[in-house]
């Protein structure tokens, strides 16, 4: 049988090399030993917070990867991390100072390795967009879980049931999105409202959107048979789902560094680790030996989505925010482990 630490090998190998790659990086830079050593410690750091970060995403993967056929699997592993890797880490941070600047990508790629300090200014101006974004398409994802009328499993009775019966209203979980969305632009300065509206509205639009392609391939694929089609719409999801995870962990990164390379291979260790233990939770059905792991993982969800949604009030540290949701999935384990029910009477709960 496959070692629990088997599935991290490939993880492993990446960071050794992605740690040489930043130390030669921060030397390139620095060329000091104290600017070696330092690179090395940053980017141990990044990847550290990505993995506390991410940790409910892994949970989450799990359930829905756990559904999609070996292909598709196959698939998410693979492409999905060059997408988390060089999508979300290096083509998103460029993509978003091309615009904010009116300039081309490379000329960005340009910027960040010639001029980091500017980089990083453009990168942090548009925080509001990306927070609202981010955060908006999070707290759908969290409400939905929460919201679905046939859940009959509770881990917080007296706050999931409630809940559970609000899932026989259609689309109640967009229409307190937007009301919550609404009373927070009027709690913002008029010069920023407009900017963090439209960037919510565009998390929600593209959570209908994804959700509904989603639905339509899943569906179309049961009445034909076709699971793949159903895992292409599982794939879509999941894909969203870790670029509004990667959202707050890349703007976030830039308090730590500016420098963009550095920031990539310190994420993307991250990104690596929360794969593996993807792979596992799967492979090892982890998730059915803990009956509140996944209340917790959205429940952690509901909490970075609030805590992005507040930033423009309130800024919190992303070490705060990645320890908030290891916290509240640390206690659906220990809830899982000693007052769980047995399986049997998990409906009933």
């Amino acid at each position: 049988m496959k070692s629990n630490l088997s599935y991290f090998h490939g993880s492993f190998i990446f960071t050794f090399f992605g740690l040489i790659a930043s130390a030669f990086i921060g030397y390139y830079y620095t060329p000091t030993a104290a600017g070696f050593l330092n690179a090395l410690f940053i980017t141990t750091v990044l990847g550290v917070l990505e993995v506390s970060l991410s940790f409910d995403n892994a949970v989450v993967n799990a359930m829905v990867l756990k559904e999609m056929t070996p292909l598709w699997r196959h698939r998410f592993i693979t492409w999905g991390m060059l997408i988390a890797v060089f999508g979300m880490r290096l083509v998103f941070p460029l993509a978003i100072v091309s615009v904010m600047a009116h300039i081309s990508p490379w000329a960005a790629l340009v910027m960040a390795a010639t001029s980091p300090k500017d980089y990083a200014e453009m990168m942090t101006a548009a925080h509001l967009e990306v927070a609202a974004f981010g955060g908006s398409f999070l707290l759908l994802v969290g409400l939905k879980y929460f919201h679905d009328e046939n859940k009959e499993s509770h881990w917080i009775s007296f706050i999931e049931k409630p809940l559970a019966k609000l899932g026989k209203v259609e689309a109640v979980e967009v229409a307190l999105t937007l009301i919550f969305l609404v009373i927070l632009m009027k709690l913002l300065p008029s010069a920023d409202q407009a900017r963090f509206i439209v960037a919510g509205l565009a998390g929600v639009i593209t959570y209908v959107v994804v959700d509904g392609i989603g639905s339509w391939l899943e569906l179309s694929g049961k009445e034909q048979n076709d699971i793949n089609r159903a895992s292409a719409g599982m794939f879509l999801y999941l894909e969203v789902l870790d670029a509004s995870f990667s959202f707050d962990g890349v703007i976030g990164a830039f308090a730590i560094t500016q420098n963009l390379f550095i920031i990539m291979i310190g994420l993307s260790i991250g990104a690596f680790f929360v794969r593996s233990l993807t792979i596992l939770f799967v492979e090892k059905n982890t998730l059915s030996h803990f009956a509140y792991l996944e209340h917790g993982a959205f429940y952690a969800i509901l909490s970075l989505a609030i805590m992005m949604l507040a930033d423009p009030f309130l800024h919190i540290p992303e070490w705060i925010t990645g320890l908030c949701g290891a916290v509240i999935i640390g206690l659906a384990v220990l809830w899982s482990v000693k007052w769980a029910p047995p399986k049997e009477q998990l409906g009933k709960s």
